[in-house]
């Protein structure tokens, strides 16, 4: 599969652009910037650190139509929905990472993967797609006995809040209690709240420094607590799993999947 990479210049971008050279069975087809970026023209390789590749960076995905199979999204929601266009339109696989879309853009991102086969999760970790699947299973067992809250820790400059996985963490709980969580959830807490509701998810957000991202999630009831943790120390572990998803699309039919269906825990 020939992988796409927009935003190869950025934090992100780079350590896809490692980690799809890392790969077997993968390889860099196109690096895009910004239109009238410095690097335009650069090596994709140089621009990761990690010597040429042989791939000039471009300014847009029309300069590249015939370069890759597959695209990797870490944008903005707007962009994203761009490129999810494009790729319908020429038949192109894509993997989405972007977090903070909406509920009327995840409609939109649904449509475009009736063209063309779509990943899309929150968080393309492999371990934090482990722990969903251990929410769930903690969720079914523990049941409304215990209180649910989840605590999120990002980086200073992380614009959306609470983060996409911690809202993930939060459905999947929910699915699992038989709640809906735009009912149920509550987001911060100040003041004279009174005591906190049986069915409640609590969600609780630390914004500060340069951390990667950290997620907890509590399990508490008289007595004792459970905790379900998962740190990610290097923005590689997204990119290892971005990667992994684009290879895993290949000859995959239109569609909507996620990181569940790519890891195969559904």
């Amino acid at each position: 599969m020939r992988v796409a990479v927009i935003g190869a210049s950025g934090r992100m971008g780079k350590n896809l652009i490692m980690a799809i050279s890392d790969m077997q069975g993968v390889s860099l087809g196109a690096a895009i910037l910004k239109p009238g970026s410095s690097l335009l023209g650069a090596d994709a390789g140089e621009i990761a650190g990690i010597g040429k590749l042989g791939v000039p960076a471009v300014a847009s995905l029309e300069d590249c139509i015939d370069d890759f199979d597959v695209l990797i999204d870490f944008t903005t929601p707007a962009l994203t929905l761009q490129n999810a266009a494009f790729c319908a339109q020429y038949a192109k696989a894509i993997v989405v990472g972007t977090t903070g879309l909406n509920d009327d853009e995840k409609v939109q991102l649904e449509g475009f993967a009736k063209q063309s086969p779509v990943v899309f999760a929150p968080n393309m970790s492999v371990g934090v797609n482990l722990t969903l699947k251990l929410l769930a299973t903690a969720a079914e067992i523990l049941g409304d006995d215990y209180d649910v809250e989840i605590v999120e820790a990002h980086h200073r400059h992380k614009v959306d809040s609470p983060s996409g996985t911690a809202l993930r963490m939060g459905e999947v709980v929910a699915d699992a209690l038989g709640r809906d969580l735009k009912e149920c959830a509550v987001y911060g807490r100040e003041g004279q709240i009174g005591p906190r509701t049986q069915k409640e998810i609590g969600f609780e957000t630390i914004r500060a420094g340069d951390v990667v991202g950290e997620h907890s999630v509590w399990f508490a009831t008289e007595g004792e607590r459970i905790e379900i943790v998962h740190k990610a120390s290097s923005r590689m572990t997204f990119a290892k799993g971005a990667v992994r998803a684009a290879s895993w699309l290949e000859g995959k039919q239109a569609g909507m999947y996620d990181m569940q269906d790519v890891l195969n825990l559904k």
